[in-house]
């Protein structure tokens, strides 16, 4: 069964760039959001650290541009990120208008005023971190679902699971590609509903569930990429996957992460021997860009043969850090762990992709009426490596940007009726074992092959295992019913190849792409991305 709903605009994605995009838009027609699980379950949700953004006097733009530019080691596009850091301030003024709070402190000696409680992180020159706490992803969520639900153009479809996009190319019209809307399946009612917009954007953001262990929560599976691609857009630098250093590690803990926030105020790193090993590493020790630390943590861990390492906060006062870290801290008291007395047990985890769909500043992608933000863009802010809390600034500038553009911007109308979805003869799965099993395998072979510390030879072992298994998948999705696990199954296998087909073009390392064969960065390799696209 199949049905059909018009609207002006059709946001895949409930996360800080899907509302904000969402709340300028209804002002301009109806907007439809659908989100795969409940509206508040994004990676958004899950940010602790805060939004990097220039608003002391002690800092400047030309500061947080550098800082950008040294952690993204020679990838960004210098034009992007000055950009990004420049309208940055103006849309966390909106952001505050809408509702959110973030914390402040009491200013020394000024009788009682206040500002902005400002944090630092690794790889920033000065303090600029805004947050609420170490929970400022749930409260921007929390702060535009509440803005969203008194908006009567925006209307929410929660546990719907975008299929594929429509595409004219598709539906047999010539001329440049055009996105004219998304199949879309209802969890609840098994139903595919065909969504035909104008204008589809693309807020789906990270892939952290292609690897084993991540920060990410389970919605991350890259849908939008895969849908992206298999549509014709191009993808690229999607090499550069950003690993936490700091996830706790707890075997009965799921993916909890311990904020960068923490050794910004003052945290260190240790082995189990009680020994800081930062210092080895990086001039700023515990403070280094989170790729160095990653994999110096990974070092560590195979130099000793030890699970993981330590995060030692105890030398701040136990006051200081239940007030600025209660979230972390309470959680780690659920586990029977005292951070104000004993150090956290960490290790690193897959967290954030810094390539994605390529689109230009206004979020605008290769098929005209598509647009991507937030994480599943690649924009060219992010470059080799991301610099903590940009990513938060970055969603809500290009969410902006997007809706300036996609109203001003004129398309031509095709009057092409959008058909329904298809479902054949199609049966439902009766060996869900097979959907498991394969899902598996992708997320530990990524683990294993295609990881913090890289090889030739892994990549290629990769590539060939994800062919196999991807002739697999595609053979049960064309014979059964369409089910939410065999989507996201053939999501991350699709992005899981767009790794390693980005990680073999590039012969060197840099940032987050450090590969033995190639252990120094290429000069030839600066300012160059690794693009792949669908074969026509």
């Amino acid at each position: 069964m199949t049905s059909a709903r018009e609207f002006d605009f059709l946001v895949l994605g409930s996360g800080i760039a899907g509302l904000f995009f969402a709340l300028k838009a209804a002002t301009h027609g109806r907007v439809a959001i659908a989100t795969k699980k409940h509206r508040a379950e994004s990676n958004t949700n899950y940010a602790q650290g805060g939004i990097a953004s220039v608003t002391s006097k002690e800092d400047s733009f030309e500061m947080h541009l550098r800082d950008t530019l040294e952690a993204g080691a020679g990838l960004c596009r210098e034009h992007v990120v000055r950009t990004i850091v420049q309208e940055g301030p103006a849309r966390i003024e909106e952001l505050i208008r809408h509702g959110m709070r973030f914390t402040e402190r009491v200013i020394p000696d000024s009788n009682g005023a206040r500002e902005l409680d400002l944090g630092r992180e690794g790889g920033h020159s000065k303090r600029r971190i805004l947050h609420a706490k170490d929970m400022t992803g749930r409260e921007i969520e929390q702060t535009l679902l509440a803005a969203a639900a008194r908006e009567p153009n925006i209307s929410m479809f929660e546990n719907h699971v975008a299929i594929d996009l429509i595409v004219a190319s598709k539906l047999g019209v010539a001329g440049p590609q055009r996105c004219l809307g998304a199949y879309v399946l209802s969890k609840q009612s098994g139903e595919v509903i065909t969504f035909a917009a104008p204008i589809v954007v693309l807020a789906t953001g990270g892939c952290g569930k292609v690897y084993l262990y991540t920060t990410n929560p389970d919605i991350a599976t890259g849908d939008g990429v895969a849908m992206a691609y298999r549509a014709g857009a191009g993808i690229a630098n999607m090499e550069f996957i950003q690993f936490h250093p700091t996830c706790f590690y707890h075997p009965k803990a799921k993916s909890f992460l311990i904020s960068e926030a923490v050794r910004g105020e003052g945290a260190v790193l240790r082995t189990l021997r009680g020994v800081e090993f930062m210092d080895h590493y990086h001039p700023r020790k515990s403070l280094a860009p989170r790729d160095i630390v990653a994999r110096a943590i990974d070092n560590e861990m195979k130099r000793s043969g030890d699970d993981y390492v330590l995060l030692d906060i105890t030398s701040k006062p136990a006051r200081f850090v239940m007030d600025r870290f209660p979230y972390i801290y309470q959680t780690c008291l659920q586990y029977g762990l005292d951070m104000t007395k004993d150090p956290i047990p960490v290790v690193p985890a897959a967290h954030y992709q810094c390539g994605g769909v390529i689109t230009d500043l206004n979020g605008q992608t290769e098929i005209q009426g598509l647009y991507a933000i937030g994480e599943v863009a690649c924009t060219g802010l992010h470059g080799a490596n991301r610099l903590a809390s940009n990513s938060l600034l970055e969603a809500l500038v290009c969410a902006h940007r997007a809706v300036l553009r996609a109203t001003t911007q004129s398309s031509p109308s095709l009057n092409v009726p959008v058909p329904p979805w298809q479902s054949g003869h199609a049966t439902d799965p009766d060996e869900l074992v097979v959907v498991s099993h394969n899902w598996d395998e992708i997320r530990r072979l990524m683990w294993d092959y295609v990881g913090i510390v890289r090889t030739t030879k892994r990549l290629e072992r990769a590539r060939a295992r994800i062919a196999f298994l991807q002739q697999e998948i595609q053979e049960y999705y064309w014979d059964f019913t369409v089910s939410a696990d065999l989507l996201e199954l053939r999501n991350i296998a699709t992005v899981a190849e767009l790794i390693v087909a980005c990680a073999l073009q590039r012969p060197e390392s840099r940032g987050l792409h450090y590969i033995l064969d190639f252990p120094k960065p290429d000069p030839a390799w600066a300012q160059r991305d690794s693009v792949v696209r669908k074969p026509s």
